[in-house]
């Protein structure tokens, strides 16, 4: 059975890169537009992992992350910032939160698919 990962990002063509790139290696990708439909998709249906961006209206990746890890069922969930955001404060912030790793955009998919592959094992 395929793993499911769930892309939380403002930007149609971000999480459409996403999805063709983790569909073509054979995931099943469920999408949301920010943190507020995150939580709302994640009641209804259940993912292996979590990459978010950072900054999208309504309610960012770092808030997200905390709401989500106060979630029993997805305490151990690896979640992924995947952001524009590069600076050290961030990041701590969002490990603080409790982020699993951190990617860069723009990215690239053999990038994504090995972050992907290590926290999914």
């Amino acid at each position: 059975m395929a793993k499911v990962i769930m892309t939380v990002d403002d930007s149609a063509s971000v999480r459409q890169m996403v999805r063709f790139t983790l569909t073509g290696a054979g995931y099943e990708v469920v999408e949301a537009a920010d943190g507020q439909d995150a939580l709302n998709k994640l009641g209804k249906t259940s993912v292996h992992m979590l990459l978010t961006d950072l900054n999208m209206p309504e309610m960012d990746g770092i808030e997200l992350i905390r709401k989500v890890r106060a979630m029993q069922e997805y305490r151990f969930v690896p979640i992924v910032m995947l952001t524009t955001e590069s600076q050290q404060k961030k990041k701590q912030e969002g490990k603080a939160a409790g982020a699993t790793g951190w990617i860069v955009k723009p990215f690239k998919p053999e990038q994504l698919l090995a972050v992907v592959r290590k926290v999914l094992g």
